[in-house]
């Protein structure tokens, strides 16, 4: 499935599976006069169309390694342009598929659910809830209580969640190919500044802040998305 979302100047962004995105490549040729240049400088492959159409592949666990021939100059003659659809998007494919092992951590809400996926499918999970009371409405002492036992409950339950990536992933940390991360951003900083997890602080990450709830059907479809390239596409008038 191709995620699809807008984003600021006009343009749009697609999230498109490596499976597809040899002929995601091809059709975007096929409506926009061409390839006319087709570039990357490790960590972004940029691919302009022949109407001026800039599509802009983000490398997931980047950067991924360039020499000087990936590039294809204007017209499609340049140096390094290998059959279809150029040496960039192959050595793009190639380090998706080099990876291996990713880790997962999932934490919004008082829930997190961490796992092991290979190939965008989970191996390994634990994911767990706890009880995180709701905010409060009312005033003075009884509010400043609430706080306090909602700030414990919290603490709590990222504690229990850097618990669990330690057990799931700190004794793999040294195979694993990268980290995908999900949902809150303070609670995911949270949970990794915990020491133990320091081996873990090396890996190469890619962050989901869209995910609901962490429960485990959110962790395989997290999995699934783990590989997905994001391309944002400028107008030609852009």
């Amino acid at each position: 499935m191709t995620r699809r979302r807008p984003v600021a100047g006009g343009g749009v962004e697609v999230e498109v599976p490596p499976d597809r995105l040899v002929g995601w490549v091809g059709r975007f040729g096929a409506r926009n006069g061409g390839l006319a240049e087709l570039s990357t400088d490790g960590v972004t492959v940029r691919i302009r169309g022949g109407d001026g159409t800039l599509a802009r592949l983000s490398v997931p666990f980047g950067p991924v390694a360039v020499d000087a021939g990936d590039d294809l100059g204007p017209g499609g003659t340049g140096p390094g342009f290998c059959g279809e659809h150029g040496e960039p998007v192959e050595a793009l494919l190639d380090h998706l598929s080099s990876l291996g092992r990713l880790g997962l951590i999932l934490v919004r809400g008082g829930a997190h659910s961490v796992g092991i996926a290979l190939d965008g499918v989970v191996t390994t999970s634990s994911t767990d809830r706890a009880y995180l009371q709701g905010r409060t409405a009312a005033g003075g002492w009884s509010q400043q209580r609430f706080a306090r036992r909602r700030g414990n409950q919290r603490a709590a339950s990222l504690a229990d969640a850097a618990d669990t990536v330690v057990r799931v992933l700190v004794p793999v940390a040294d195979t694993l190919g990268g980290l995908v991360l999900g949902g809150d951003r303070r609670a995911l900083t949270d949970v990794l500044a915990d020491p133990r997890l320091a081996r873990l602080a090396t890996l190469p990450t890619r962050t989901f802040a869209d995910i609901p709830e962490p429960r485990r059907v959110v962790l395989d479809e997290v999995a699934a998305r783990s590989l997905s390239v994001p391309i944002v596409i400028d107008p030609a008038d852009a």
